[in-house]
């Protein structure tokens, strides 16, 4: 068994995700102005971002049963060349042509739909490519990745932006893409293919049927895929709130919400480094969980009332505190679940976080059209406190069957 979670293949994932992730942040930071930049509406930006998530709540379902019984390897790969091909497109489009919201809605819907069967193939290989006996220290690092790409490139992606384009960024994600898939063709893994790699439609919906039976089975997993889509479906609608504040409020400015996502970013980055080197002890999983969730929403709910140098502190620790939770439930979650069944059952999680995402993105975006952006956040997450309470702390017994146990 190897003694290191620095193995060939987690060298390369790792490596691969980060040229892919440079990317795409750039992208997610100039779209998450361009549409409030060109039209001034949060109801409008909201309907953007539900429309991005569309394919997210179908497109996983269905391609779920497929992913369970064939390589995963060569969908990331392939997928990864196909959307450089599609950014690149995109880019030399955008050179010539002026906003148009049809077409960017459009761009959106393809990417998405592809990167949705890619996020899953990704989700369900993933374990696999990490050393057995390394689940949390590997989760650890790839819940730093993303923030750590985060705190470089956005200031990079704000002067890009501002100064370059749309076109610019989506020319160099494109190109990050395909260096991205080239990188993963050295991965070395084999995988299980059943029925001979063959498909069959009537196997296939066995497939999605027994996904869904083995999912009611678990009470524990149910409980926590109904309370993460709805903190992930807030955080998602919330984001354009916090957006629309910086833009319209006096004294603060692209750049001090490019820093603002920064000090996140260290504060993962500590928590991330003593989650590395202190695993959480197995009985204490659940009880740092549930901490950390009732702990981001009351931050979440006091963060566009305080000036600009406490909403850095209030990240700083939502970051510090997010990863351990987050690096806890992939953790828990993906290695509870059974290689055959990851792939149904991450679909159905993912269908549910898109589903909830697109509502809150409509729901918030209507709800900043009439009323305070501040109200609308502190309301949202005092709510989602209620919640998380309900769901998760008073079916602790089974929750804990999925987070307290030995990974």
């Amino acid at each position: 068994m190897p003694r290191t979670l620095w193995t060939r293949n987690f060298t390369i994932i790792t490596l691969g995700t980060v040229i892919s992730a440079i990317g795409g942040v750039a992208m997610s930071f100039a779209l998450s102005f361009v549409v409030f930049d060109n039209t001034g509406s949060t109801l409008l930006m909201g309907l953007f971002s539900a429309a991005s998530l569309l394919p997210h709540t179908l497109i996983p379902v269905l391609a779920a049963p497929y992913l369970d019984n064939f390589r995963r390897k060569p969908v990331i790969v392939g997928l990864d060349y196909l959307n450089g091909g599609i950014y690149l497109l995109m880019g030399l489009y955008l050179l010539s042509h002026d906003f148009r919201m049809g077409i960017y809605l459009a761009f959106s819907l393809v990417v998405n739909t592809t990167g949705a069967i890619y996020q899953l193939a990704y989700s369900s290989l993933y374990p696999n490519l990490i050393p057995a006996g390394f689940a949390q220290k590997g989760y650890t690092v790839s819940g730093m990745l993303y923030p750590t790409v985060i705190m470089v490139m956005t200031p990079v992606a704000s002067v890009l932006y501002t100064r370059f384009g749309l076109p610019v960024i989506c020319l160099g994600e494109g190109a990050l893409l395909v260096l991205a898939a080239t990188v993963e063709t050295r991965i070395r893994v084999e995988e299980t293919v059943s029925r001979g790699g063959r498909f069959s439609f009537r196997d296939y919906l066995e497939d999605l049927r027994e996904g869904f039976r083995y999912l009611r089975r678990e009470k524990g997993l149910l409980r926590i895929y109904a309370y993460m889509p709805l903190t992930q479906g807030l955080s998602a609608g919330t984001a354009n709130l916090v957006t629309a504040y910086f833009r319209t409020t006096p004294g603060l400015d692209m750049t001090m919400y490019a820093f603002f996502t920064t000090v996140q970013f260290i504060g993962r980055t500590l928590g991330g480094m003593v989650h590395y080197r202190f695993p959480i002890p197995p009985k204490r999983r659940f009880s740092l969980a549930y901490l950390v969730y009732q702990t981001y929403s009351a931050m979440d709910a006091l963060l566009l009332w305080l000036p600009y140098p406490l909403m850095l502190a209030n990240r700083a620790l939502c970051g510090f505190l997010g990863i351990n939770s987050a690096t806890l439930r992939e953790s828990s979650v993906q290695n509870y679940l059974p290689d055959r069944m990851r792939a149904k059952v991450n679909a159905v999680f993912n269908a549910l976080m898109s589903l909830t995402s697109l509502a809150f993105s409509l729901g918030v975006g209507a709800l900043g059209e009439v009323m305070d952006y501040r109200a609308a956040m502190t309301i949202l997450n005092l709510v989602l406190m209620a919640v998380c309470w309900w769901v998760m702390w008073r079916g602790r017994a089974d929750v804990k069957a999925v987070y307290d146990r030995e990974v």
